[in-house]
């Protein structure tokens, strides 16, 4: 159990120590996963940058997920879904486009004009407050893997082991600081899991540069 995001993050942070020497750079996934991406980012003195995800709808049902977009360069899709619905082109362009516009306008709330970080290379540590069904940080990594980075390891407080293990096909490595059983949702094992609000994730990123 955790009392909240930071403490997570600090207690997150320990179990990453082994990365410092590689100055990592640490993603957030907005909204509740920036709380301990920022302390993790601060305990091991190394750059913090978001990874916002936008979900891409299929053609007149926009909650079934035909791909995600982090940005340019940074799309995934699930193609077997889009040859079964035999979904034109033309719509994927557009969808993207729509999709990359509004990962654009988070950015900039959230960061202002900060250029995005270079990823090529380096070793990213990709963090989330905690895991359900995966599907975030799935796309999240795979859209990480086209920046060419030299390794992605998806740290997270907790997660059901389900998941955890079908992650670890995914990417480098997976950090959890717990597998509990049975698993409900992520807010069960935090004493205090409010809603991270926009204002606070601008506070928390600002707060962090200027440490």
């Amino acid at each position: 159990m955790f009392q909240d995001r930071v403490s997570a993050g600090r207690r997150l942070a320990v179990a990453l120590q082994d990365y410092r020497r590689l100055r990592p750079v640490v993603l957030g996934i907005p909204r509740g996963g920036v709380v301990v991406a920022a302390e993790v980012a601060a305990a091991l003195d190394c750059e913090l940058d978001l990874v916002i995800l936008r979900k891409i709808g299929a053609p007149g049902n926009p909650e079934l997920a035909i791909g995600a977009t982090a940005g340019e360069q940074l799309v995934v899709w699930n193609h077997r879904l889009i040859d079964e619905l035999d979904i034109p082109q033309d719509y994927l362009d557009q969808a993207v486009a729509a999709q990359n516009r509004e990962v654009d306008r988070r950015r900039r709330l959230y960061l202002g004009e900060k250029p995005a970080a270079a990823l090529r290379g380096k070793t990213i540590l990709l963090v989330d407050d905690g895991l359900a069904t995966g599907y975030t940080a799935l796309a999240a990594a795979r859209a990480i893997k086209a920046a060419l980075p030299e390794q992605i390891v998806l740290a997270v407080p907790v997660g059901p082991v389900e998941t955890v293990l079908r992650l670890r096909e995914e990417v480098d490595d997976v950090v959890c600081l717990l597998t509990p059983k049975p698993f409900f949702a992520v807010g069960q094992f935090y004493e205090d899991f409010t809603q991270v609000s926009d204002e606070e994730v601008v506070a928390t990123v600002r707060e962090q540069r200027t440490v």
